[in-house]
């Protein structure tokens, strides 16, 4: 078995989506992709949580937005 296969059939197991899983949190160690399509394609991608390049990026992307909104903040600061 490839590897895509081994992604796909990750992919396709509902135990590795939350529960509501349209809002797409998904966690697999064997699935090698940091970003994974949602299974429904209308809302785009997630991260896998279980690799740590998912991690890495999702908390980037917080960490970033965190900063944005203190530069905003302060600068609206009477």
């Amino acid at each position: 078995m490839t590897q895509d296969e081994i992604n796909q059939a990750e992919w396709n197991k509902d135990d590795n989506w939350t529960k509501l899983k349209w809002m797409g949190l998904y966690f697999s160690k064997k699935d090698s992709r940091t970003w994974v399509p949602k299974p429904y394609p209308i809302l785009g991608w997630t991260v896998n949580l279980a690799n740590p390049g998912g991690v890495l990026s999702l908390s980037s992307i917080i960490a970033v937005l965190m900063l944005i909104s203190g530069f905003v903040g302060y600068n609206l600061a009477p």
